[in-house]
This record gives structure tokens, sequence and C-alpha cells, in this order.
């Protein structure tokens, strides 16, 4: 794997993850505080499992435990139940010159009442954006806008010609593309750059082709449409490097949002059980290599590709941030930014902003009982990605112990 050369470690020494002042300096004592009970617990595998499945099931019960959420789990990885709930993060954030990106973080729904709600959810974000410098870009998910039945079925037909689909099934499909269209137009006609996020395999060949239309459309002028690219799976480099060769002969750039995947654990098991080739990297080495690779390619091909390099890995934002200096990218060029969830990684994000990189934090929101698969898909995150919950806990703890130095308690 590549790393900063010794020169730009040099240019880049004023980057530091381990400042937990600036890390946490939005956050109150109180909230310090409740992100290290929380995170304490996240650390513990067995906790995490089964206060999912008690928080399942009081939520089917109907048992009162909204309260305790929205204090915790809520307060911790999402803005608000709406977007007005949201403007104090997103003020907090700014003043630390971090952007906000507003994400619905509604999905897997079944009705077409339901998708309608997630585009005219998704088109008020963009309508937000467009009233604030401090919210530079809207998001969304296919699955908010379509069945996962009806994507799965149109990604085979679209690999195999020989499965037809239904007239309802091509009625629905169209119907999913001009709530798609109706939101790439809004933000091509607010200049405001919305990522298509990426979703399981079996699924994404869909999303992907959509999210194609819309950058032909759309990306002529400036980069408006990103797709996002999952480096955890074997074909997202190939893929990438396809999608711009395209670009580049059809006369369209390329935004792209590189991850390295959320779904590890689903894939692996649904090959296995449907005896397909793995499509998830080998090791977290490969995923590194590729991710690294994935930065390199964009970096080479700036003229091209615009990118948002979605990570929590400090050595690939030092990587990045290297590729810049050896490129002469500027830290402030609007093609290049980072991003981060809320609530997890502040040591990254404002770390990188206070020295002038361009961050935006993903803040999500929506009705607590409907984003809470987003939720305890953060909390198996934490306790499946090696160290991370310890990572965390260990910054706030150092915060913790800082603060208590200064005023000689918390």
């Amino acid at each position: 794997m590549e790393t900063p050369s010794d020169t730009n470690k040099n240019r880049l020494k004023d980057i530091s993850f381990e400042d937990t002042q600036v890390a946490f300096s939005y956050k109150t004592n109180p909230d310090l505080w409740k992100s290290y009970v929380l995170f304490s617990s996240i650390n513990k595998n067995w906790l995490v499992s089964s206060g999912t499945k008690l928080i399942r099931f009081a939520l089917k019960s109907g048992l009162p435990i909204e309260t305790l959420l929205k204090t915790t789990l809520f307060k911790q990885f999402c803005g608000g139940e709406n977007i007005e709930d949201c403007e104090k993060t997103v003020q907090v954030l700014a003043k630390c010159h971090i952007g906000t990106i507003l994400d619905y973080s509604v999905e897997g729904e079944k009705t077409e009442a339901a998708f309608d709600e997630t585009e005219t959810e998704t088109i008020a974000t963009i309508h937000k954006a467009a009233k604030s410098a401090d919210i530079p870009f809207s998001v969304f998910k296919t699955t908010g806008m379509a069945s996962y039945e009806l994507l799965e079925k149109y990604a085979m037909h679209l690999n195999n010609s020989s499965i037809l689909l239904l007239d309802a099934e091509k009625i629905a499909i169209e119907k999913l593309k001009k709530r798609i269209d109706n939101i790439c137009r809004t933000a091509f006609e607010q200049k405001i750059r919305v990522f298509i996020d990426a979703e399981e395999t079996w699924i994404q060949d869909a999303i992907d082709s959509i999210a194609y239309e819309m950058m032909e459309k759309y990306n002529r002028e400036q980069v408006i449409v990103y797709n996002t690219y999952q480096l955890y799976t074997t074909a997202a480099l190939n893929k990438l490097k396809i999608a711009t060769t395209n670009g580049i002969s059809k006369g369209y750039k390329i935004g792209a949002k590189i991850v390295r995947g959320a779904y590890m654990e689903k894939e692996r098991k649904r090959a296995k059980e449907l005896g397909y080739p793995d499509p998830i990297q080998p090791s977290k080495t490969a995923t590194d290599k590729a991710f690294n690779d994935a930065l390199l390619f964009c970096v080479t091909h700036k003229n091209d590709v615009d990118i948002c390099a979605g990570t929590h890995n400090e050595q690939s934002c030092l990587y990045l941030a290297s590729l810049m200096e050896q490129h002469g990218i500027e830290r402030g060029n609007k093609g290049v930014w980072f991003a981060q969830l809320f609530g997890m990684s502040d040591h990254i994000s404002f770390n990188l902003a206070k020295v002038s990189y361009n961050v935006a934090k993903y803040v999500p929101y929506g009705p607590i009982k409907s984003v809470m698969p987003y939720l305890f898909r953060r909390a198996a995150e934490n306790t499946s990605v090696a160290g991370q919950s310890s990572r965390e806990l260990k910054l706030i703890t150092k915060e913790v112990a800082r603060r208590k130095r200064i005023k000689g308690r918390l």
C-alpha cells in the first residue's frame, strides 16, 4: 500500500488526529460524558447484540422507549426527526468549518406513498442546501424510493436480457427513474451536489445504471451527481475505471464517493447460501489497497472525476492529503472532499477542517422508528470494524481526562 513520502509527511505535519480538544470542541461536558457511556457500551459486543434484540422487541411491542433512544443512540448519530431539528447541528458544525449532508435515513420502504415521501423529503434537503453555504451535498438511498425486490429484478434483467420484466415492474421502474430524475434535476437547477448511496451488490447494478443516466444528463457542466463505490467489493475499482472511461467518451464528468462498505456479513452469508462467488475482498489489507488505489485513480483523473472520500480510516485520509500535495491540488479545491458520519471519527473531521480541507458530516434524520435500521448498523459497525469503538472510546477518554485536568472535574 502506498503511503505518504517523507517529503509529504513534512508538508502534512499540521494534520494531527490526536488533538482531542479540537475533535470534541463542539461537545459540552454532559454531552461528552454521554458519548463516553455510549461508546463504553458499544465496545461490548454481547451488549450490542442483546441490546439490539431488546430494542427491536420493545419497538414492535409498543413499549415507551423512544425517549431513551432519543437521548442515547439517536442523539449521538442523528441530527433530529426533521430538517428543522437539524439546524442546530448544521450551525454547530459550520462554526468548525464542517459542512452538513442532510440524510433522510428512511430505507427499505414498501409503499408508493412512502417512496413519494422520500422523494419529497430529499428534494426538501436540496432546497434547504441551496439556501445555506453550510450544506454542500444532499443524499438519498434508492431503496427509499423502490422496493428491494424490484431493484433486484431490474439488476438481474440488466445482466441477463432473458430475464423479462413484467408490465407492472416496468411501470414501477419508470416511476423510480422519474423520482430520481426529479431529485437530480432539482439539484442541477439549484447547483447542489447529490450522492446516490451504495447498497447491496445484488441490487447495485440497478442503482449504478440509473446513476450513470443521471450523470450523463446533469454532469456535463459540473459534477452534480455522485455514485458510490464500495471498495470492499472486488468489482468496485474496475467499475470506477469503466465509468470514468465511459464518461470521458460521452462528454460528462464522474462524481465518485469512495467508501469501504457496510454490508460485509450480509453479503458473505448470501453468497454462501446461494452458491455464487463471494463479492467481498478476501482481507482488510486487500480492501485498504483497493480503497487507496481508487483514491489514486481519482486524483490522477482529476479533470474528469470529482471525489469524496467517505472514510473513518486515518491512514486513508493522510494518503489522500498526500496525493493532493503531490498533484498540486489546493486543500480548498471543491472537487475533493472528506466525509465522515455524524457522531463518529470527530478526531478526523474536525482536525482536517481546522487545516483547511473540505470536510462534511453525514447527518441522518427522520422519525426515530424509521431510522432504527441505520442506528443498528452504526452500533454493529462499531463492534465489527476492528478497533473502531475502542478507538472512539480511547479518544473520548483522553478528552475527558484533559478537561478534568483543566477544570478539576468534568
